[in-house]
């Protein structure tokens, strides 16, 4: 395709990607290899087994942040169905009282937060002692809850989206059924502390309309070893 460098993905075997038209349609890719004879030849790949052939064929745990509508749980599943990684959403290791808090309109504090952020590092510390990969979600607004999150577990990568607050708040207007409720967007600004370029393991990327588009940019990203 005029105008796209191919990406290197297996040298040893002498493939290269073509970018695919339209791969968060498809889930498929264009993967220029010789045979061997040395000609040139274009394979269509599944992008899933490309990514079980790369960097991402080693035990990882993705963790897709960002405040209440972003989109972090649509996208970190979608995520882990491409990669078929197990997924677990934040929302489900929230105790009940947490959840009661939110549904009535009430922000958590730091102590409602913590036990939570504690109960998702141990779903990690799981994963990592059984060499399996995953995705799971969590807000991690603050770079405290990165740094406890991510700390001490190098197969741990933080995906945080970035969505304007006007996008957020259109989003959760739309969302119905869900006990965060709308009202609480603004303490979620409040307290957010955007990640900032020294933080290891974590990388921000733009959680744009369309989910199938940010999973692709997500992959690409891993693939490129940018995190």
């Amino acid at each position: 395709m005029p105008g796209r460098e191919p990406v290197t993905v297996d040298s040893a075997q002498g493939q290269t990607v073509i970018p695919f038209t339209n791969p968060a349609q498809t889930g498929v890719i264009s993967v220029q290899a010789r045979t061997p004879a040395g000609d040139a030849v274009i394979q269509p790949v599944p992008l899933a087994r490309l990514c079980a052939r790369s960097r991402l064929a080693r035990e990882m745990i993705l963790m897709v942040a960002g405040v209440s509508g972003s989109g972090k749980t649509t996208v970190g599943a979608l995520l882990a169905g491409r990669l078929g990684w197990q997924f677990a959403d934040a929302d489900a290791f929230h105790p009940a009282a947490n959840v009661a808090k939110m549904r009535a309109g009430i922000p958590l504090t730091d102590a409602d937060r913590w036990p939570w952020l504690h109960a998702i590092t141990a779903w990690m510390d799981e994963r990592i002692a059984r060499d399996e990969s995953a995705v799971v979600t969590c807000s991690a607004l603050k770079r405290a809850y990165r740094d406890a999150l991510l700390g001490g577990r190098p197969q741990v990568r933080m995906i945080f989206l970035s969505v304007d607050r006007e996008e957020v708040a259109r989003r959760l207007a739309a969302r119905h059924g869900h006990f965060f409720p709308a009202g609480l967007l603004t303490t979620q600004f409040d307290i957010l502390e955007p990640p900032q370029p020294d933080e290891p393991g974590v990388t921000v990327v733009p959680g744009g309309p369309d989910p199938q588009q940010t999973v692709t940019a997500i992959i690409a990203v891993v693939q490129g070893g940018d995190l």
